[in-house]
């Protein structure tokens, strides 16, 4: 009985494509793994209107509202034009139904990516940023400067 190989062939190309044979490498052609974006949904049950089986009472989306926070606090820093969703759009905050852009919020890490206004101080802006999310947040920060609005 033989060992099968394994389907080497990138995402996206036709099988037997002649530009994806063993000298594909040599080409300089490399294959890239893609993320998929999860869906994080985080809830809270209410124990001040839990039932006698301690299961039943209010369940608050945690996420949702500490996305949409987050998003609120920096769009009131002086100097952001707006939230930005990265390179590839991969900075958000991904929701049943929707997505906060601009808003990466992670387990261990919180990512904000905005556009500044023409002629704002770059760094003291992000300062600024990193300041009140971090007030909010109790993980790390990490602030982006994807672009500056135009004047």
């Amino acid at each position: 009985m033989s060992t099968p190989t394994p389907d080497t062939t990138p995402v996206g190309q036709p099988p037997g494509d002649p530009d994806l044979s063993a000298n594909a490498v040599d080409r300089g052609m490399v294959a890239v793994p893609v993320e998929v974006p999860v869906v994080v949904t985080e809830t809270v049950v209410s124990s001040s209107d839990a039932g006698a089986d301690g299961l039943s009472g209010e369940v608050t989306d945690v996420v949702a509202r500490s996305a949409d926070q987050v998003a609120a606090l920096v769009l009131s820093v002086p100097g952001v034009s707006r939230l930005h969703a990265g390179l590839f759009g991969e900075a958000a905050t991904y929701l049943p139904g929707r997505r906060v852009t601009g808003i990466k919020l992670g387990g261990s890490l919180v990512e904000v990516h905005v556009v500044v206004a023409h002629a704002t101080p770059i760094r003291d802006t992000a300062q600024q940023i990193h300041t009140v999310v971090a007030a909010l947040v109790a993980a790390p920060v990490h602030v982006f400067v994807e672009d500056v609005a135009a004047a």
